[in-house]
C-alpha cells in the first residue's frame, strides 16, 4: 500500500480544488440558461392562458348565437299556428 505523505495529500487537495472550481463555473453557466428557460415557460403559460380565455369568449358568443337561433326557430314555428289577418 502506498504511503500517505503530505505531498500526496497536497496534490489530492489541489485536484479536488480544481474539480470544485470547474463545478462552480459550470453552475454559473447554468444559472442564466435556467432563468431563460423559466422565462420561456412563463410566457408559454401566459400564451396558453390567453388561448383558453379566447376560446371561452368564443364559446360564450356561440352559446348566445345558438340561443338566439332557437328563439327565432320557436317564434317561426309558433307563427305557423297563429291565425293571420
Amino acid at each position: 500500500m502506498a504511503e500517505i505523505t503530505s505531498e500526496l495529500m497536497y496534490e489530492l487537495m489541489k485536484r479536488m480544488h480544481a474539480d470544485i472550481t470547474d463545478l462552480k463555473i459550470g453552475q454559473r453557466e447554468l444559472k442564466p440558461e435556467m432563468n431563460a428557460m423559466r422565462g420561456t415557460m412563463v410566457s408559454m403559460h401566459q400564451d396558453i392562458h390567453n388561448i383558453y380565455m379566447t376560446l371561452e369568449r368564443h364559446g360564450q358568443r356561440l352559446d348566445r348565437i345558438e340561443n338566439r337561433l332557437e328563439l327565432r326557430e320557436l317564434a317561426e314555428a309558433q307563427a305557423r299556428f297563429e291565425p293571420h289577418p
